[in-house]
């Protein structure tokens, strides 16, 4: 059999009325740039934000529609507000140096995710600075505190939860649409690494990597949770945006190393954050020092302490200072993070100590709002 075309799909899709039944959802424009990868299909679907949830059976439509034809094992399509390119009709971009005015991702309402009581994003401004690892062993120090924990994967381009978490596979579907997630050391999670090949690159422009991520925020089968860490994609452009306008987010935490370059970065995701009102729960130097393994004397090779001073200086907390040690750097390729492999062990305790800080500060933050005592863990 064939593996389905781009052709193939748009063709199907010409077969879904489009609003108020004028035309058709291709063309009018309202398709995105389609990719499939293992018979797995992804678009989105641009209709007025105003219109979404009425709109949602048109998307269910094209959804179906699509699942009919040869080959096509699932797809996964999103409504989407932000109309940036359509299969048919590309929308023209502002030339570089044009003066135009660039457009914002459009804002949209957000809504709670149920049964998910926080969600709580990582973050850095830049990329190589550790972020995965310490969502992943920041999300098992949270487990550690008895709660029930869930990890998204919101780096479309970088998945990197698969490897950190030694999980392979393809997740279930409920009633084939609701995926299930995948479970590694009493952790939830989801990625767009459980439903790709590692080696398939991701070329897909904005609103069709946010699609993917409404769609593995919402249309997955979490079941009740305390938190859900959002391994945010590093940087500060138009998706990490985005995602922070459109989840319910009840904080954030940075994450930066020691020196200057990468805390003029960690501004940028402060700031980002404060622009689109998420609190910050705090900062975490990375990196902070290497531990010599023979002698186990430290140096601190890209400085010590910088992101403690901007933390004080921008008025955050500050969660606490990780090593640069071999023992984290090989757990985490091998997947079996060092909160797991060395519960007692001194790494550990670190991530202990700063989940627990991020708790605390999420739970005076919320008992603040409501104008009750913090309960904090001792």
């Amino acid at each position: 059999m064939a593996a389905p075309s781009k052709e193939d799909v748009l063709d199907r899709l010409k077969q879904v009325p489009g609003p108020d039944g004028q035309g058709n959802v291709v063309e009018l424009g309202l398709v995105s740039d389609v990719f499939i990868a293992d018979g797995k299909v992804f678009f989105s679907i641009s209709v007025p934000a105003a219109r979404a949830k009425e709109l949602e059976p048109l998307r269910a439509a094209a959804e179906d529609a699509v699942k009919t034809i040869p080959g096509v094992s699932s797809a996964m399509v999103a409504l989407t507000a932000e109309k940036k390119a359509s299969a048919t009709a590309p929308a023209p971009s502002a030339p570089a140096g044009s003066g135009e005015p660039r457009r914002e991702p459009a804002p949209r309402a957000k809504s709670e995710v149920e049964g998910i009581g926080a969600i709580i994003a990582v973050a850095s401004g830049k990329g190589g600075v550790g972020k995965s690892t310490t969502a992943v062993n920041l999300a098992l120090g949270l487990k550690g505190l008895g709660l029930k924990v869930g990890v998204l994967d919101a780096d479309i381009y970088g998945p990197s939860m698969p490897r950190l978490l030694h999980i392979g596979g393809r997740p279930k579907t409920v009633n084939g649409r609701t995926l299930v997630p995948m479970e590694a050391y009493g952790l939830k999670v989801m990625s767009i690494g459980f439903l790709v090949d590692e080696e398939t690159p991701m070329i897909w422009r904005g609103p069709m990597v946010i699609s993917a991520l409404t769609q593995m925020l919402r249309e997955v089968a979490w079941g009740e949770l305390d938190v859900l860490i959002v391994d945010m994609p590093p940087g500060t452009g138009d998706a990490q945006l985005t995602m922070a306008q459109q989840v319910p987010l009840a904080g954030a935490v940075i994450v930066s190393t020691p020196q200057d370059l990468s805390l003029i970065d960690a501004r940028k995701g402060w700031n980002m954050f404060k622009k689109v009102d998420v609190p910050l729960l705090g900062l975490v130097e990375n990196m902070s020092y290497f531990v010599c393994p023979d002698c186990g004397s430290t140096h601190d090779i890209f400085g010590h302490g910088g992101a403690q001073k901007e933390a004080e200086k921008i008025g955050i907390p500050f969660l606490g200072a990780v090593p640069l040690h071999i023992d984290i750097r090989e757990m985490s390729d091998a997947g079996t993070p060092v909160t797991v492999t060395a519960p007692d062990g001194p790494h550990a305790k670190i991530y202990g100590e700063i989940a627990e800080k991020v708790w605390n500060n999420h739970l005076a933050r919320k008992e603040s709002a409501r104008g009750g005592p913090a309960i904090v863990f001792e």
